[in-house]
């Protein structure tokens, strides 16, 4: 992947240098002629981008980046495909690429229309030192009690692009309360929760990931722990909760499905990558280093419209080799490719250039992976109760070989109406949703 990155290189800076008006300051048509020359040469869909393509029309390069989506043509599908080619400040990406996040460290999601809550908080986060938790009702904005499916812009302003807000929480079992919270830097920590659990007369590993991004380091270390800790337990069944996971790096979920692949999958194919025609010859497959001692013959996930790219990537390519259940209120997001960070000046621009197949050929789930079973997010739980409706409902189907719920409320139908899906499709839009290489 490097040579492939250092040959663009050489290619497009000939043209960059050449294009320079002025040694000292790079002009906004410069950056974006660059972008717009790299889109023609390793786009995944380079060859539909017309001649007539003007770089010049757009404010910066992640402009031409979303601009170039518009040429992303697949057999099957009447819309274009690509959702998530984007270019981004290189100061911004390395914050955002470590895991360092710079706002209050809280997000959201409805129960309902009418119900916003808390989804979860990063730990050294404001939200996270100031005691908020996951599944607290929203009831007040800066004072604004309008907290419904309807006024979602409204609130993705006040809780991810604020610099300090105040919020009146409803808590379970407690008396309101509101805290004032003022956006900072902070490191986020990707597994956000693990336990083991007795189900019927085995047990059962649940672990929330929640983002491939972040110290690597650190994720190796935790997936020692957690694995280690499901062995030590005799641990016959695994949950793994990836329902707000936008993806990440490759080579973690590498990392990750060789502890979850059985053994018999050693040394067989994970997954192949494939670049456009003229960069053919990078295709890469990768194979199985079966890592740890679990030997699953079935595994589950919990999904939803967040869990996007290299968390689909893991579920796809663990599919040949077991039985995969996925658990949630909807369909994976569908994003079957993947980019890396290119540099352009001071910006990175990410043009999707590789897709990804696994054992079987199957990779073209643009939209989404389907469920085996649909059940509203719990958000009125917190992580790791046993009455949260996704972990429930696995829980229930590992003891008894069944997901269904003995009766679904008003309130969980709620949960599930196309306006609340659509509302958390903007709330979960500012968040990362990528495979990077």
């Amino acid at each position: 992947m490097k040579t492939l990155v250092a040959g663009l290189l050489l290619v497009i800076a000939f043209t960059s240098v050449s294009c320079r008006k002025n040694h000292d300051v790079i002009s906004s048509e410069v950056k974006n002629d660059t972008a717009a020359n790299y889109a023609r040469d390793i786009y995944l869909w380079y060859n539909n981008i017309p001649a007539t393509f003007n770089a010049h029309t757009y404010t910066d390069p992640n402009g031409v980046m979303e601009g170039i989506r518009a040429f992303s043509e697949e057999p099957g599908f009447s819309t274009p495909v690509d959702r998530w080619s984007f270019a981004i400040l290189k100061s911004d990406w390395e914050k955002m690429s470590a895991g360092i996040g710079g706002d209050f460290g809280m997000n959201v999601f409805f129960l309902n229309n009418n119900d916003l809550r808390v989804s979860y908080v990063e730990r050294e986060s404001p939200a996270g030192k100031a005691g908020i938790k996951r599944s607290w009702h929203i009831k007040q904005i800066n004072g604004n009690a309008d907290v419904t499916a309807a006024n979602a812009p409204d609130i993705i302003r006040a809780v991810y692009q604020s610099v300090t807000g105040t919020f009146l929480f409803g808590r379970p079992n407690k008396a309101d309360t509101a805290i004032t919270l003022k956006a900072a830097s902070y490191r986020e920590h990707p597994v956000l929760f693990d336990s083991v659990y007795t189900t019927g007369s085995g047990k059962t590993g649940y672990f929330v990931f929640n983002s491939f991004l972040g110290d690597t380091n650190e994720i190796k270390n935790e997936f020692v722990r957690i694995f280690d800790k499901f062995n030590v337990q005799h641990v016959q069944d695994v949950v793994v909760d990836l329902r707000y996971n936008g993806g990440g790096y490759v080579s973690v979920q590498n990392l990750l499905a060789n502890y979850l692949v059985p053994a018999a999958g050693n040394n067989d194919v994970m997954l192949t990558e494939e670049f456009n025609d003229r960069y053919s010859s990078y295709n890469t497959t990768e194979k199985f280093v079966k890592k740890g001692t679990l030997n699953l013959n079935r595994l589950f996930f919990i999904v939803s419209q967040n869990t996007a790219s290299a968390s689909e990537l893991l579920i796809n390519s663990l599919m040949p080799y077991m039985e995969v259940q996925l658990v949630g209120p909807t369909h994976t997001h569908g994003k079957p490719v993947g980019f890396y960070p290119i540099p352009v000046f001071d910006w990175y621009i990410f043009p999707v250039s590789f897709r990804t197949i696994n054992k079987n050929g199957e990779g073209n789930y643009f939209n989404g992976l389907n469920l085996n079973y649909q059940v509203m997010d719990g958000l009125d739980k917190d992580w790791g109760d046993v009455g949260e409706g996704c972990l429930s409902s696995v829980l229930r189907y590992i003891s008894s070989g069944s997901f269904a719920r003995l009766g679904v409320t008003p309130q969980q139908r709620a949960g599930l109406t196309e306006e609340v899906q659509f509302s958390n499709a903007r709330l979960g839009k500012p968040k990362f949703k990528g495979m990077i290489r």
